[in-house]
């Protein structure tokens, strides 16, 4: 794998409401929990329906700055396995999109 798990923010950080942001070899890469809010004092039992969004975008631009017809996504469930299933998506959208940067 390009990108590692132990790269990214744990788990529990993204109940925080904030995104994390990296770049690997021309592609940039988001992860972070939509909605994007801040739950984490809200008990689980109260906060609405949630997933892990991981988007990839071609460089040189920020997410802000992207248009988003070059951003692709994929929502994953707000668990290990999902953060897991998250990364190695990222990971696959590199080799099946962004290689060719290498």
């Amino acid at each position: 794998m390009a990108i590692e798990k132990k790269e990214f923010f744990n788990l529990m950080h993204y109940e925080y409401g904030e995104a994390y942001f990296g770049s690997y070899k021309g592609m940039r890469y988001r992860l972070a929990r939509e909605p994007l809010e801040n739950v984490k004092f809200v008990p689980i039992d109260q906060r609405g329906p949630a997933t892990l969004m991981a988007t990839v975008w071609p460089e040189p631009y920020s997410y802000a700055k992207t248009d988003k017809k070059l951003m692709l996504s994929e929502n994953f469930e707000v668990s290990e396995d999902g953060f897991t299933k998250a990364v190695e998506w990222i990971n696959e959208q590199y080799e099946a999109r962004f290689a060719l940067y290498k």
